[in-house]
């Protein structure tokens, strides 16, 4: 597997806090991946660390097998959830400005530029000064500024804060071509149905710890709980489907997705086949639409941030103390 970065046993201290916990994984090359947590998780001082802004006290974060330190970010676009523009600089020199702190060529710059530009329709503002535009505009500015250089490794922290829905999608069809290029992109946001949509694999911080590390698909798989989204064309007798011992429990639902008819939750016996439910269900009535429940990411985060669900990967013991000299 060709990892373009590498998070092995990162430790990192503030004091008596710990904010980062042995904490390791990997992002695959090519890969989507949504970096998750709630607030005060240690999600930033990973992406600090990841980025040579912050020294780790053990550990080490590797960006195509070379430690992470200031020489290895013109390989990373970061956009951090504190955006950082010159208010008063024209918007194209800022985007320029930025693209040759990275090493980028003034030339292929202008270039990348002009075509980002004109993907957010921005063209008309590319004179005007940065606390002219709107905040959603001056948000399109900071993203443009974190890829002009061609990275090869994104890192968006919260980039969907500020956008109404329309820039959102406009977004998530950026993130679309990005991926499409062969870039690598990290996503650190709260906003989970996006996440859900965008991200191929998942990694999910509480405490400094790494609780989750996994594609979507398995995670998903993982958490799977037997329950069944049903659509039917009558009302279905739930005292009767409860007696056929094929479900422990069925709930009415409100139709969603424009659906006519009537929604049930049911939750399958376990290791009873479908098929079984579904001939049970066909002697009342004719079923319309039938699915699996699998759990959305948004239930899963709450339960092993809540404590529901506990996480198979082995951290140190908590009693271990903190080390006597830190770097900040």
């Amino acid at each position: 597997m060709d990892n373009i970065l590498e998070i092995r046993g990162l430790r990192k201290f503030f004091g008596e806090k710990r904010a980062l916990n042995d904490v390791s994984f990997n992002v695959e090359r090519g890969s989507i991946t949504g970096l998750l947590g709630p607030n005060g998780a240690g999600k930033t001082t990973l992406l600090r660390i990841i980025n040579g802004i912050m020294v780790a006290d053990a550990g080490e974060a590797l960006i195509n097998g070379t430690p992470a330190s200031l020489k290895t970010t013109g390989l990373i676009g970061y956009m951090p959830e504190e955006r950082g523009l010159y208010d008063k600089m024209r918007v194209e020199d800022q985007i320029l400005y930025f693209g040759q702190l990275k090493g980028g060529d003034k030339k292929r710059l202008r270039e990348v530029m002009n075509e980002y530009l004109d993907l957010f329709n921005l063209v008309p503002d590319r004179k005007r000064r940065i606390k002219e535009l709107s905040k959603g505009n001056q948000q399109k500015v900071q993203i443009i500024s974190t890829l002009v250089h061609e990275p090869e490794l994104v890192i968006l922290d919260e980039p969907f804060s500020g956008f109404d829905p329309i820039n959102g999608q406009l977004l998530q069809e950026l993130i679309d071509r990005l991926h499409s290029r062969g870039a690598t992109i990290m996503l650190s946001s709260h906003n989970m149905p996006a996440i859900e949509e965008i991200c191929s694999d998942i990694a999910l911080i509480n405490k400094g710890n790494l609780l989750v590390n996994d594609s979507l698909a398995n995670i998903k798989d993982q958490n799977r709980d037997n329950s069944l989204l049903l659509t039917t064309s009558s009302p279905l007798n739930l005292d009767s489907l409860l007696q056929s011992k094929v479900i422990t429990d069925i709930s009415p639902l409100k139709t969603a997705g424009g659906r006519k008819g009537y929604a049930y939750k049911a939750f399958k016996t376990p290791g009873s086949p479908n098929m079984d439910l579904l001939d049970e269900i066909a002697m009342q009535t004719d079923i319309l639409h039938f699915e699996e429940a699998l759990p959305s990411l948004t239930e899963i985060f709450l339960k092993y941030t809540s404590g529901q669900m506990h996480p198979t990967l082995n951290t140190p013991d908590d009693s271990e103390s903190a080390p006597q000299s830190i770097n900040n």
